[in-house]
C-alpha cells in the first residue's frame, strides 16, 4: 500500500510540471464583491398599552372603601374610629395646619357671626400640629356621633355639659387632659396657638379606655354617606332641573367669614375661599387650598340663648331644605335626622338618596331664613 501511495504521488507531480511548462500562468480572475448597504434603522415609536384600571377594584390587597371619602384606603385606616375636631375661624385663628388632610369639613356659625369648623378625619395618627383648637359648641357634637367620632376639644360653654358628659361622648378636652396631650406654640398668641399631633390623641383615647376601631353596633358608619361609584360619576344630568353652579356665595350667611367656592372643570372640585383668609384658604402646613368633591348646604332651625349671643340649631330635624353641589351643577334637596346617634341622610326632589362622588364632603350648615347664592 505505501509502495502504490508514492508511484500515485510521483505521477501527480509529473503532470504538474508539463502543465505549468505548457503556457504561461494566467493571473487569477478576480471577482468583484457585491456590496449590500444596509438599510438605515428607522426610528419606531414604542407604544406603551396601558392596562386599563377597573377604579370600583381595589388596587391593592387589603384595600376597602373609606366611609368618609369612598377613596380606596387600607383596611386599618377603614376600621379606625374617625377624630373629630373643633377649628377656630376667624381671622386671629388663621392659618390653619393640616386642614387639607380633613376628609369632611363642617362650618356653621357661633356668637358674634363668626364660623366655627369642625373637621373629620379617617387617617389622623400620624398627623402633626392639627388646629388651631378651640372650644365646642354642642350642636357639633351631635354632628360628630354620626361618625363615631373621637371628638377633640378645648372646653366650651356650660350648654355643652349634658351631652359632653354622656358615657358615649368620648371626647378629649385639652382643658382637663394630662400634659404632653396638647401643646401650644410660640408662633402666635393664646388662645389661638393650641395644637395636637395625632399619635398624643391616640394615646389618650387608649389610656381613657375609648374603642380605637369603629363600632358599628354604636352607629353604622359604613353607609353614611350613599356613593356612586367611580367609574359612573353623579353628573346630576339625569335632574331636569339640575342648575350649573360654578360658583357658590355664602357671603350672606356667613358675614364675617364671607366663605365662597369655585368650581375648577380641570379637575371637578370645588375650591374655597373666605374672606378671613383674604381669598384662598390654604393650609399652612401642606401648602394646599382646601378642595371639595361636594358641598352641601343645609337649612337648619336656630335659636339664639342668650345675651351673649351662643346660639343653638336643632340637628334632629326632618324634611329640612338645602342644596347638593358636584360636577359644576346643583339640585334642591331636603334633609333628616332621626336621632342624635342617627346619620343625616339628602334626599332629591324625588324622594330618593342623593349620590355624592367620591371624594371629600364640605357641609356648610345656614340658620333658616339666611340665603345664599350660586351663579354659572
Amino acid at each position: 500500500m505505501k509502495k502504490l501511495k508514492l508511484l500515485f504521488l510521483v505521477a501527480l507531480s509529473s503532470a504538474l510540471m508539463l502543465t505549468a511548462c505548457g503556457k504561461e500562468e494566467e493571473p487569477e480572475a478576480v471577482q468583484e464583491a457585491t456590496v449590500v448597504e444596509e438599510a438605515p434603522a428607522v426610528e419606531t415609536e414604542e407604544v406603551v398599552v396601558e392596562e386599563e384600571v377597573n377604579e370600583d377594584l381595589p388596587p391593592e390587597e387589603g384595600m376597602v372603601r373609606s366611609p368618609l371619602t369612598n377613596e380606596w384606603v387600607d383596611e386599618e385606616i377603614a376600621s379606625l374610629r374617625p377624630m373629630a375636631v373643633m377649628v377656630p375661624n376667624d381671622k386671629g385663628a388663621l392659618p390653619h395646619y393640616n386642614l387639607s388632610n380633613a376628609d369632611i369639613l363642617y362650618e356653621c356659625l357661633v356668637e358674634g357671626e363668626i364660623t366655627r369648623l369642625m373637621a373629620i378625619y379617617g387617617d389622623w395618627t400620624e398627623l402633626e400640629r392639627v388646629g388651631n383648637i378651640r372650644s365646642c359648641r354642642d350642636y357639633f357634637i351631635y354632628w360628630a356621633f354620626e361618625w363615631d367620632a373621637l371628638y377633640v376639644h378645648a372646653g366650651g360653654p356650660f350648654y355643652i355639659d349634658e351631652v359632653i358628659g354622656r358615657k358615649d361622648t368620648h371626647n378629649i378636652n385639652a382643658l382637663t387632659a394630662p400634659s404632653g396631650v396638647f401643646y401650644r406654640t410660640t408662633d402666635r398668641s393664646a388662645p389661638q396657638n393650641l395644637y395636637l399631633d395625632g399619635a398624643d390623641i391616640y394615646a389618650e383615647a387608649n389610656r381613657l379606655g375609648y374603642p380605637l376601631e369603629a363600632r358599628t353596633d354604636y352607629v353604622d358608619n359604613t353607609s353614611h354617606f350613599q356613593f356612586a361609584s367611580k367609574t359612573e360619576p353623579n353628573t346630576l344630568t339625569q335632574y331636569s332641573d339640575a342648575a350649573v353652579a360654578k360658583k357658590i356665595d355664602l357671603a350672606s350667611a356667613y358675614p364675617t367669614t364671607q366663605t365662597w367656592f369655585e368650581y375648577n372643570e380641570a379637575d371637578g372640585l370645588y375650591y374655597r375661599f373666605q374672606k378671613t383668609s383674604g381669598g384662598a384658604h390654604k393650609d399652612q402646613a401642606t401648602g394646599e387650598q382646601l378642595a371639595f368633591k361636594n358641598v352641601l348646604v343645609q337649612f337648619t332651625y336656630h335659636e339664639v340663648r342668650d345675651a351673649k349671643g351662643y346660639l343653638a340649631f336643632q340637628c334632629i330635624d326632618s324634611t329640612r331644605d338645602g342644596w347638593f353641589f358636584t360636577e359644576g351643577k346643583a339640585i334642591h334637596v331636603t334633609w333628616k335626622k332621626t336621632s342624635d346617634y342617627g346619620t343625616t341622610r339628602y334626599y332629591d326632589d324625588n324622594g330618593n338618596e342623593i349620590q355624592l362622588n367620591t371624594g371629600k364632603t364640605m357641609i356648610c350648615i345656614v340658620e333658616d331664613g339666611d340665603t345664599f347664592s350660586f351663579e354659572d
